[in-house]
C-alpha cells in the first residue's frame, strides 16, 4: 500500500477502497468495449488510455514479474518506429496511416502489460474479465447473426462479403474474438453446476453459430483446436472415471448439437454456397499468382535485405494485399528487431502458461483457457495478421498476470517454510 499512499496522500482507506472498486468496474467496461472495434482508434483505446492513467494514480505498479513483458513490447515498437524511417514522404497526408498504426501498436502493447498488472494486483478480477467478455461476445455475435440473415433493417452493416463480422472491421477478427468466451463456457459446462448448464449451453450455441457464420477458416481451426485442447488438458487434470464419463457424455452431446445446428444452417442456400467455397483448403487468392503463399515467399526474401523493415502498411501497396502472416508482418512492419522481440514474447508467454497449466490454483482455469487460445493464435498467425487483435493482447496479459500470481504464491510458501 506504500505506493498508493504516495500517489494519493489525502485519500483515506475507505475512499481508496471505493475508488479501487470503481476502477475494477471500469476494467470490466473496458473488456466489454473490446467487442466493438469498427474503426481505429476505437472507443476501447480511448477508454483504456483513461483507465491506465486512473489506475496509475491508484498506485498500480509494474512488478519485476511483468517488467520483461513491458521491455519486450516497447522494444518491439521501437522496431516499428525505425521501420517508419524507411517510408518515403512520411509527412504526406496519404502516409500518416503508418505513424497511426505504430501508435496503436504501442498502445495495445501497454494494454497487455496493464492487464497483467491488474490481474497481479487481484486475482478476483479474472472472473469479472471473462464474464464480461462473454457478455460482449454474445452481443456482437448476435449483431453478426441478425445482420447475416437480414433479420433487422440496417443490420447489414454487421456483415461483410456475405459473412458475419459483428461490430468488428473484419470477419477474420470477429470469429477468433468469440473463441475465448466459447471455450470459457465449455469449461463452465464441464465442471460447473448442472443447473446452470442449459443457459451456458444456449450462450455457447449463439457464439459457436457466430463463429460459423464468420466463415473464417482461421476461426474455425482455432475453435476446433481450442475445444480439443481444453478437453485434453482437463482429462490430464481430472483423472477420475466419473469426470471422464461426464466429459465424454457432454462432448458427444455438444457434437450432436453442433451437427444439428450445422445441418439446419445449411438448408439456407446463402449459407451452403459460401460454406462449400470456404471449406476448400486452398482458395484462388491463396495459391494463385501473387496469392497468399507466393506473397509470403517474396516477402520473406525481401525482408532478408531490409533489416529495418519497409514501413507499416507498405507491403499491401507492393503486393496488392497485406502480409497475412504474423511472422512476415513483424519483419516488414517492425524490422528484424521487432521480429526478435515478438518471437521472444510469444515463446516466453507459452512457457509461462505451460509451466502453470495444471497447478491447483484459483486462477488455473483462466490461465489454461488463455494459454490454449494464445497457442491457437500462434498457429493461425501463419495465415493471418494478428498484431492489432485487441483480444490477443488481453490473453497475453492474462497469461503473464497469472504467472505473476504464481510467483507471489511461491514466495509466500517460501516465507512460510522459512518461518516454520
Amino acid at each position: 500500500m506504500t505506493a498508493i499512499d504516495l500517489h494519493l496522500p489525502r485519500v483515506d482507506r475507505p475512499q481508496l477502497a471505493t475508488l479501487r472498486l470503481i476502477g475494477t468496474a471500469c476494467v470490466a467496461f473496458g473488456v466489454f468495449l473490446s467487442g466493438f472495434v469498427i474503426a481505429e482508434p476505437a472507443p476501447y483505446e480511448l477508454w483504456l488510455a483513461f483507465l491506465i492513467g486512473f489506475w496509475f494514480l491508484l498506485g498500480l505498479k509494474i512488478s519485476r514479474n511483468t517488467a520483461p513483458l513491458l521491455a519486450l513490447f516497447l522494444t518491439f515498437n521501437v522496431g516499428g518506429m525505425l521501420s517508419l524511417t524507411q517510408m518515403r514522404d512520411l509527412g504526406a497526408s496519404d502516409h500518416l496511416d503508418g505513424p497511426v498504426y505504430i501508435a496503436v501498436s504501442t498502445f495495445l502493447a501497454l494494454s497487455a502489460v496493464f492487464y497483467a498488472a491488474i490481474i497481479e494486483d487481484s486475482e478476483k478480477r479474472l472472473k469479472l474479465i471473462f464474464n464480461t467478455w462473454v457478455v460482449a461476445a454474445l452481443i456482437t455475435a448476435s449483431l453478426g447473426i441478425l445482420g447475416y440473415f437480414h433479420a433487422v433493417p440496417g443490420f447489414g452493416i454487421f456483415t461483410r462479403y456475405d459473412r458475419a463480422m459483428g461490430a468488428f472491421q473484419d470477419p477474420n477478427v470477429f470469429g477468433p474474438y468469440l473463441v475465448t468466451p466459447t471455450i470459457y463456457l465449455m469449461h463452465g459446462i464441464l465442471i460447473g453446476d448442472l443447473k446452470k448448464a442449459p443457459i451456458k449451453a444456449l450462450c455457447l450455441v449463439v457464439l459457436a453459430f457466430g463463429i460459423f457464420l464468420s466463415f473464417s477458416r482461421a476461426a474455425w481451426a482455432l475453435f476446433a483446436f481450442a475445444s480439443v485442447m481444453l478437453i485434453f488438458c482437463m482429462l490430464l487434470k481430472h483423472r477420475s472415471n466419473a469426470f471422464r464419463l461426464r466429459i465424454l457424455v457432454m462432448s458427444l452431446t455438444a457434437i450432436i448439437l453442433m451437427v444439428v445446428v450445422l445441418i439446419v444452417a445449411l438448408q439456407f442456400h446463402q449459407v451452403s454456397d459460401l460454406f462449400s467455397t470456404r471449406t476448400q483448403l486452398v482458395q484462388d487468392y491463396d495459391g494463385g499468382h501473387l496469392g497468399r503463399f507466393e506473397r509470403h515467399r517474396l516477402g520473406f526474401m525481401m525482408s532478408m535485405e531490409r533489416p529495418l523493415g519497409i514501413g507499416p502498411l507498405v507491403f499491401s501497396t507492393l503486393f496488392r494485399e497485406d502480409e497475412h502472416n504474423i511472422w512476415l508482418k513483424t519483419l516488414t512492419t517492425y524490422g528484424w528487431l521487432g521480429f526478435f522481440c515478438w518471437v521472444s514474447m510469444i515463446c516466453w508467454t507459452i512457457y509461462i502458461g505451460f509451466r502453470n497449466l495444471l497447478k491447483e490454483r484459483p486462477w488455473q482455469p483462466y490461465v489454461m483457457i488463455a494459454w490454449i487460445v494464445v497457442l491457437g493464435h500462434v498457429g493461425i498467425g501463419n495465415v493471418i495478421d494478428t498484431d492489432h487483435w485487441r483480444h490477443l493482447y488481453m490473453l497475453i496479459g492474462i497469461v503473464w498476470g497469472c504467472g505473476a500470481l504464481e510467483q507471489h504464491h511461491q514466495r509466500g510458501l517460501t516465507r512460510k517454510g522459512a518461518a516454520s
